[in-house]
């Protein structure tokens, strides 16, 4: 949903999402003393996400984002409240594009679960292929801002890992391997079908690690719909949403799940078909360009992309999976997440089709 000039707004909050308004007006007129004890408090929906929730809350006239895990999760690493405020806070004094964090509350008997409040950046977000009213993208605009995501990706990976807080957000040595070891695993554990591509795709990044790269910091969910562009200006981004996933590994990684969500133009029309279609506006850059342009704005080695680009995708099926799941086993009743698993089944054919290619471009 977007209001005038494409901003990105919120809806009314789905029922099995609601919480105690209530209680959390009283925690934040605890959080922020003199906001105004007594006002009224007002909560809807950001109803595009697939994982952590969001809200708007406005409360004495101030809004404020909240972000909270959903219900019924089993990957508690995916969905740590605590730690995603401290990724925020670590980046604050270095990286303007991260919302600032306002407050934490891990008492969960206030809207039963851990959640933070940070502010809100009002903006517009490309969520499919057609763009939000009243936002203009020509092809001369679309490149410009497909080039920008992959600057700023470029700018998040330059930033210095080696001390500080963002030191302590992960442990790089043996980033990748662990990666692939962790979300094989999770893959067994939320099979609802045999999906023997997904399986191949498994046992060839195992068999295929690419030497370590530099550290760095990831975002691990780079795409459109997690940036919010300028109103003014909609080739510029200024804010970079949804750091739950943010660790420290292998940036080409990074590429590589930013590259499994970028659909090209000669795609097969199931891959075309996934709610991914931002990229498919007139004047992106290829994956192909996307990989080039960040090698050359980094320095970096890019040799292992067909890796990271597989790697990418079996992680997205992984992840639609585990929300797939979770609707059988009755812990959401969001009809959208009924219809992931015939993502999953596409994305498990784009990969084997890259493996067959031997490239992430042209393998339609």
């Amino acid at each position: 949903m977007s209001d005038a000039g494409g901003l990105d707004a919120p809806g009314k909050v789905r029922r099995e999402d609601r919480f105690d308004e209530g209680a959390l007006a009283s925690f934040i007129a605890r959080a922020f003393p003199g906001i105004g004890g007594a006002s009224a408090i007002s909560v809807s929906q950001f109803g595009a996400g697939h994982s952590n929730l969001t809200y708007l809350v406005t409360f004495a006239g101030r809004e404020m984002v909240l972000r909270r895990a959903p219900r019924g999760v089993e990957v508690k690493s995916a969905h740590d409240m605590r730690r995603e405020f401290n990724v925020l806070s670590a980046l604050a004094p270095c990286y303007s594009k991260a919302p600032k964090v306002l407050a934490f509350c891990e008492d969960a008997s206030v809207i039963g679960v851990p959640f933070y409040l940070m502010e809100r950046v009002p903006g517009p977000i490309l969520r499919s292929s057609s763009l939000p009213a009243g936002l203009e993208l020509p092809p001369s605009s679309m490149r410009a801002l497909s080039e920008t995501l992959v600057d700023g990706l470029a700018e998040l990976h330059a930033l210095d890992v080696s001390a500080g807080p963002l030191a302590a957000l992960g442990k790089p040595d043996g980033y990748a391997a662990r990666q692939v070891s962790s979300w094989t695993e999770r893959w067994s554990r939320a099979k609802t079908e045999e999906a023997p591509q997904l399986d191949a795709a498994a046992a060839w990044l195992a068999a295929h690690l690419p030497a370590a790269g530099r550290p760095a910091l990831l975002h691990n969910d780079y795409k459109y719909d997690n940036l919010v562009l300028d109103a003014a200006d909609p080739t510029r981004i200024v804010a970079v949403l949804d750091w739950e996933m943010a660790t420290l590994g292998d940036a080409v990684l990074d590429v590589g799940t930013t590259l499994g969500y970028w659909i090209d133009p000669d795609d097969a029309p199931e891959m075309k078909a996934l709610p991914f279609g931002a990229t498919l506006i007139p004047g992106n850059l290829t994956r192909a360009g996307v990989a080039e342009r960040w090698a050359a704005r980094t320095g970096r080695d890019a040799s292992a992309v067909l890796f990271a680009y597989v790697y990418g995708l079996f992680k997205i099926a992984v992840i639609a999976q585990q929300i797939y799941r979770r609707f059988t086993l009755g812990h959401t009743q969001d009809p959208r997440f009924g219809a992931l698993i015939h993502g999953v089944r596409i994305l498990g054919g784009q990969a084997a089709r890259a493996l067959e290619a031997g490239r992430i471009d042209r393998i339609g």
